[in-house]
Protein backbone atom coordinates (compact mmCIF):
# COMPACT_ATOMS: atom_id res chain seq x y z
CA UNK A 1 0.00 0.00 0.00
CA UNK A 2 1.63 3.38 -1.17
CA UNK A 3 0.70 4.97 2.83
CA UNK A 4 1.31 1.50 4.54
CA UNK A 5 -2.56 1.28 5.30
CA UNK A 6 -4.63 -1.31 3.97
CA UNK A 7 -7.48 0.94 3.21
CA UNK A 8 -6.14 2.56 0.06
CA UNK A 9 -8.67 5.37 -0.03
CA UNK A 10 -6.93 6.92 3.04
CA UNK A 11 -3.92 8.99 3.26
CA UNK A 12 -0.92 8.82 5.76
CA UNK A 13 -2.78 10.82 7.56
CA UNK A 14 -5.98 8.87 7.44
CA UNK A 15 -7.66 11.24 5.30
CA UNK A 16 -10.45 10.35 2.70
CA UNK A 17 -8.37 10.65 -0.75
CA UNK A 18 -9.06 9.11 -4.29
CA UNK A 19 -6.12 6.24 -5.31
CA UNK A 20 -4.01 8.25 -8.47
CA UNK A 21 -3.93 5.87 -10.67
CA UNK A 22 -1.77 7.99 -13.10
CA UNK A 23 1.16 5.92 -13.42
CA UNK A 24 -0.75 2.24 -13.30
CA UNK A 25 -0.74 -0.13 -16.32
CA UNK A 26 -3.56 -0.18 -18.47
CA UNK A 27 -4.89 -3.65 -19.02
CA UNK A 28 -8.09 -5.97 -19.39
CA UNK A 29 -10.27 -6.03 -16.07
CA UNK A 30 -13.76 -7.80 -15.60
CA UNK A 31 -15.50 -8.05 -12.59
CA UNK A 32 -18.84 -9.95 -11.98
CA UNK A 33 -21.11 -9.79 -9.04
CA UNK A 34 -24.22 -10.90 -7.78
CA UNK A 35 -27.32 -10.37 -5.76
CA UNK A 36 -29.74 -12.81 -4.76
CA UNK A 37 -33.37 -11.30 -5.02
CA UNK A 38 -35.81 -13.78 -2.13
CA UNK A 39 -39.82 -13.89 -3.13
CA UNK A 40 -42.57 -15.41 -1.53
CA UNK A 41 -43.63 -18.82 -3.85
CA UNK A 42 -46.75 -16.70 -4.98
CA UNK A 43 -44.96 -13.42 -5.98
CA UNK A 44 -42.04 -15.94 -7.47
CA UNK A 45 -44.80 -17.35 -10.14
CA UNK A 46 -46.23 -14.28 -10.67
CA UNK A 47 -42.64 -12.56 -11.66
CA UNK A 48 -42.11 -15.60 -14.01
CA UNK A 49 -45.55 -16.29 -15.04
CA UNK A 50 -48.17 -14.09 -14.71
CA UNK A 51 -45.53 -11.12 -15.22
CA UNK A 52 -48.29 -8.40 -14.27
CA UNK A 53 -45.95 -5.51 -14.89
CA UNK A 54 -44.45 -6.65 -18.58
CA UNK A 55 -41.08 -6.90 -19.10
CA UNK A 56 -39.73 -6.50 -15.31
CA UNK A 57 -36.14 -8.10 -16.74
CA UNK A 58 -35.65 -5.87 -19.22
CA UNK A 59 -36.66 -3.07 -16.79
CA UNK A 60 -34.34 -4.24 -14.26
CA UNK A 61 -30.91 -5.04 -16.76
CA UNK A 62 -31.47 -1.33 -18.32
CA UNK A 63 -31.06 0.25 -14.58
CA UNK A 64 -28.24 -2.58 -13.52
CA UNK A 65 -26.61 -1.43 -17.09
CA UNK A 66 -27.73 2.48 -15.95
CA UNK A 67 -26.45 1.99 -12.74
CA UNK A 68 -22.61 0.50 -13.96
CA UNK A 69 -21.89 3.67 -16.08
CA UNK A 70 -23.10 6.28 -12.82
CA UNK A 71 -20.88 4.51 -10.12
CA UNK A 72 -18.39 7.15 -10.29
CA UNK A 73 -21.43 9.58 -9.43
CA UNK A 74 -22.79 7.19 -6.11
CA UNK A 75 -19.33 6.14 -4.76
CA UNK A 76 -17.62 9.08 -3.90
CA UNK A 77 -14.27 7.79 -4.59
CA UNK A 78 -14.62 6.02 -7.25
CA UNK A 79 -13.12 6.69 -10.96
CA UNK A 80 -15.14 7.44 -13.39
CA UNK A 81 -15.08 4.46 -16.20
CA UNK A 82 -15.38 4.09 -19.96
CA UNK A 83 -17.06 0.71 -19.68
CA UNK A 84 -16.44 -1.22 -22.50
CA UNK A 85 -19.30 -3.65 -21.79
CA UNK A 86 -22.11 -4.18 -19.10
CA UNK A 87 -24.09 -7.60 -19.02
CA UNK A 88 -26.90 -8.55 -16.64
CA UNK A 89 -28.24 -11.55 -16.37
CA UNK A 90 -30.94 -13.40 -14.10
CA UNK A 91 -31.04 -16.74 -13.39
CA UNK A 92 -34.17 -18.10 -12.09
CA UNK A 93 -34.04 -20.71 -8.92
CA UNK A 94 -37.39 -21.89 -8.23
CA UNK A 95 -36.83 -24.35 -5.98
CA UNK A 96 -35.93 -21.13 -3.53
CA UNK A 97 -38.05 -18.80 -5.31
CA UNK A 98 -34.95 -17.02 -6.08
CA UNK A 99 -33.37 -14.87 -8.49
CA UNK A 100 -29.76 -14.49 -8.63
CA UNK A 101 -28.69 -11.39 -10.46
CA UNK A 102 -25.10 -11.41 -12.22
CA UNK A 103 -23.51 -8.14 -13.18
CA UNK A 104 -21.00 -8.35 -15.44
CA UNK A 105 -18.70 -5.03 -16.28
CA UNK A 106 -15.85 -4.94 -18.34
CA UNK A 107 -13.04 -2.38 -19.55
CA UNK A 108 -9.30 -1.90 -20.59
CA UNK A 109 -7.89 0.66 -17.66
CA UNK A 110 -5.92 1.42 -15.22
CA UNK A 111 -8.37 0.61 -12.42
CA UNK A 112 -10.89 -2.50 -11.82
CA UNK A 113 -14.38 -2.72 -11.94
CA UNK A 114 -15.60 -4.16 -9.29
CA UNK A 115 -17.14 -1.61 -7.81
CA UNK A 116 -19.31 -0.89 -11.06
CA UNK A 117 -20.41 -4.79 -11.16
CA UNK A 118 -21.15 -4.14 -7.55
CA UNK A 119 -23.64 -1.30 -8.08
CA UNK A 120 -25.04 -3.21 -11.46
CA UNK A 121 -26.16 -5.99 -9.22
CA UNK A 122 -27.74 -3.91 -6.57
CA UNK A 123 -29.37 -1.84 -8.58
CA UNK A 124 -30.99 -4.76 -10.86
CA UNK A 125 -31.98 -6.25 -7.68
CA UNK A 126 -33.38 -3.11 -5.80
CA UNK A 127 -35.52 -2.44 -9.46
CA UNK A 128 -37.03 -6.11 -9.24
CA UNK A 129 -37.96 -5.18 -5.53
CA UNK A 130 -39.42 -1.55 -6.92
CA UNK A 131 -41.30 -3.84 -9.90
CA UNK A 132 -42.46 -6.51 -7.84
CA UNK A 133 -43.29 -4.45 -3.85
CA UNK A 134 -47.27 -3.79 -4.74
CA UNK A 135 -47.62 -7.43 -4.06
CA UNK A 136 -44.95 -8.92 -1.88
CA UNK A 137 -43.66 -6.67 0.69
CA UNK A 138 -41.11 -9.17 2.12
CA UNK A 139 -39.05 -9.34 -0.81
CA UNK A 140 -35.16 -9.84 0.33
CA UNK A 141 -32.24 -8.70 -1.15
CA UNK A 142 -29.16 -10.57 0.14
CA UNK A 143 -25.42 -12.61 -1.10
CA UNK A 144 -24.55 -9.03 -3.18
CA UNK A 145 -20.89 -9.98 -3.55
CA UNK A 146 -17.71 -9.93 -6.17
CA UNK A 147 -17.92 -13.05 -7.72
CA UNK A 148 -14.86 -12.94 -9.96
CA UNK A 149 -12.15 -10.29 -11.26
CA UNK A 150 -9.41 -10.53 -13.90
CA UNK A 151 -6.69 -8.27 -14.68
CA UNK A 152 -4.75 -5.80 -12.83
CA UNK A 153 -1.79 -5.91 -10.88
CA UNK A 154 -3.82 -8.32 -8.26
CA UNK A 155 -4.76 -10.63 -11.01
CA UNK A 156 -7.26 -13.21 -11.24
CA UNK A 157 -9.42 -14.10 -8.55
CA UNK A 158 -12.74 -16.06 -8.10
CA UNK A 159 -15.26 -16.73 -5.32
CA UNK A 160 -15.09 -20.34 -3.91
CA UNK A 161 -17.74 -20.17 -1.70
CA UNK A 162 -20.72 -17.88 -0.17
Amino acid sequence: MENGSPFTHLDSKGQAHMVDITEKQITSRTATAQSIVSFSAESFNKLTEDNPKGDVFAVARIAGIQAAKRCAELIPLCHSLALSNVSIDFNLLPDNHQVQVLACCKLAGKTGVEMEALTAASIAALTLYDMCKAFDKGIVIEHTCLMEKTGGKSGHWQRTSL
